[in-house]
């Protein structure tokens, strides 16, 4: 299906920061774009802003002047829906209300072309609904930009159920004619993103309600050791907390308040208080002027340990060992130790080992050892600067400190945290895979536009499907299954993708 043509007319109904993101995006794309909104003059400050912001980029060499010129005379703003009439394509990019959108769409219907495709940029409310009450909610569907829009390269393409799959296939050539990366998603609460990124906030949110560690050191091990360019703390911090907030609740209540979207009481405490982050000045952190900069907890220094021993394969964290031996420390190599399956580092009479998704307490007591210390996952173990550690309650501090050196000689901050099952970064990216496996097997995407969506549209280092593939499917499953057990919670079932493909082979990402 081909893309909209360049001479057809783009009507954008919403002059916020998205609608003009919007607007810029197809004027630069080269459509006449006319801009509405019901406030008094918000349309021309669109407009103003939108010519401002091509202006910028040509005087910073980034778009010809001749470019940023005609793309800004593209845009034009419109003081009625019916100044509308010739759109090929209206935007929709108004408040998150559904009867707003519902109300808004019947206007538009009622003065365009039975061939004008209705978009909405909405972020998670069902399009199917959207449609419902209109003539001609084949012409419906969804294209979810994300802020800003001129910047950011995902757009969900979203069908309902009544959505005309040549709308949709129109939707989707048009974004990539517009230089974007577009996926395509079924009408289902939160779409791709902000449905799969709900256990990046949830785990956050839990192990902080438990006390496992401040908000600085769990977001510095989610960058660190993670490679995720923000922490959850401040990226909620930065999206606003009664923004987060709504949206977790939002699809929780879709879901008929499945535990795996439950919102957080913490969360639901900082909105009440006003305290909404960076907006409000406060948050998670202090925003004030001259307000100290939290740090994360860090180990002291310890004694590098001479040698080590490693028993089995550790899989992901093979590189740990390696960054060890290439500081002079001596390795010797042997079978797995029957107490740890998973592979693990003998350092004297101290365990180190990968979490599995148990307590350091519970996973001592059935290898029956004492002194075992359990480390957390990390994107690449070769080229991580931090990482995270729990050790069981009958580990004494020499051994601790033993752990902790051993690590250290590799590289490694270490933050120690509280004995919490699966540790933050592992149980965090196991979450993140089970929700992403859920909604390919539920057919609301394709493994590709999942992992892609994650990609682009949240910044995470890697499509949690692939990274689940590179961690293990057998490990992903026994965390989850350690996780489920230790909480006794439905929130940690395994969705049925992995607990297939982790028995019978094959990957998540095909």
């Amino acid at each position: 299906m081909a893309a909209l043509p360049r001479d057809a007319t783009v009507a954008v109904f919403g002059a916020g920061a998205m609608g003009a993101g919007i607007a810029q995006v197809a004027a630069q794309a080269g459509h006449r774009v006319l801009v509405f909104d019901a406030r008094i003059n918000a349309a021309d400050d669109a407009k103003r802003r939108v010519g401002e912001a091509l202006a910028a980029l040509a005087a910073k060499g980034k778009l010809a002047t001749a470019d940023a010129t005609a793309a800004a005379a593209r845009v034009e703003a419109i003081h009625t829906p019916g100044d509308a009439a010739s759109a090929q394509l209206v935007i929709e990019a108004i408040v998150e209300d559904l009867e707003a959108k519902r109300e808004l769409f019947r206007q538009v219907e009622n003065v365009t072309s039975p061939d004008t495709i209705l978009a909405t940029n909405t972020s998670s409310i069902s399009i199917t609904a959207i449609g419902a009450e209109l003539k001609r909610p084949s012409r419906v569907a969804g294209m979810h930009f994300f802020n800003p829009a001129p910047l950011m390269p995902l757009v969900e393409i979203v069908r309902g159920l009544a959505t005309d799959p040549e709308v949709e296939a129109t939707l989707h050539a048009t974004a990539l004619a517009w230089g974007k990366s577009a996926v395509r998603a079924q009408s289902t609460p939160g779409f791709i993103v902000n449905r799969c990124a709900r256990p990046y906030y949830a785990e956050a949110l839990r192990l902080l309600a438990e006390r496992a560690a401040d908000p600085a050191t769990l977001d510095a091990l989610m960058r660190e050791a993670g490679g995720f360019r923000m922490g959850p703390f401040e990226l909620m911090d930065m999206i606003g907390h009664d923004v987060n907030f709504a949206v977790t609740k939002g699809v929780w209540e879709a879901f008929f308040h499945d535990p795996r979207f439950t919102p957080s009481v913490h969360q639901q405490e900082l909105v009440n208080a006003g305290f909404l982050g960076r907006k409000s000045g406060r948050g998670f952190y202090d925003y004030a002027p001259g307000a100290a900069k939290p740090v994360p907890a860090t180990e002291g220094p310890q004694a590098a340990p001479p040698h080590v021993v490693v028993h089995g394969d550790l899989g992901p964290a093979a590189a740990l060992v390696d960054r060890m031996v290439a500081r002079g420390v001596l390795l010797e190599r042997r079978d797995a130790h029957d107490a740890f399956a998973g592979g693990a580092i003998a350092v004297g009479g101290t365990w180190l080992a990968l979490t599995d998704g148990r307590t350091a307490t519970a996973r001592a007591v059935a290898a029956g050892v004492g002194d075992l210390v359990l480390f957390d996952l990390a994107l690449d173990y070769g080229t991580a600067t931090r990482v995270a550690v729990a050790r069981a309650d009958a580990c004494g501090d020499a051994a601790l400190a033993t752990a902790v050196g051993a690590l250290q000689t590799a590289g490694l901050a270490v933050s120690r945290v509280d004995d919490v099952a699966g540790l933050p970064v592992m149980r965090t990216v196991a979450m993140l895979a089970n929700e992403a496996a859920d909604a390919v097997q539920q057919g609301i995407a394709s493994p590709a536009d999942v992992d892609a969506a994650m990609r682009l549209g949240v910044g995470y280092p890697r499509g949690p499907l692939a990274w689940a593939d590179a961690i293990g499917l057998a490990r992903v499953r026994d965390v989850l299954a350690n996780l489920a057990l230790h909480y006794g919670e439905p929130r940690y079932r395994i969705a049925p993708r992995i607990a297939r493909r982790a028995c019978g082979g094959g990957r998540l990402a095909d």
